[in-house]
């Protein structure tokens, strides 16, 4: 399984982005999660409480301003690599 790109967390909550890759350069996704506690450990979800949506937005713009600086390096990694070839 592939590693994720980058983890942003607040709390229990936690945005995991991936790097997916094509002919036509990388493109991300991002997959929001909310841990909690069971008897034999700790579990995942993606269902959200009232208290969970403030910090879960604040979480998902975090990863957009993630994404859209990764995306900008990748543009730039691209140009320079075309004008080297």
């Amino acid at each position: 399984m592939s590693q994720p790109a980058h983890k942003v967390r607040i709390g229990t909550l936690q945005v995991t982005i991936w790097r997916n890759t094509s002919d036509k350069g990388n493109w991300y996704s991002a997959q929001l999660t909310r841990g909690y506690k069971v008897d034999e450990g700790w579990r995942e979800t993606d269902n959200l409480g009232f208290d969970d949506l403030l910090a879960a937005a604040k979480l998902l713009d975090q990863a957009h301003t993630w994404i859209t600086h990764q995306l900008e390096a990748d543009r730039k990694g691209r140009k320079q690599s075309e004008k080297a070839a």
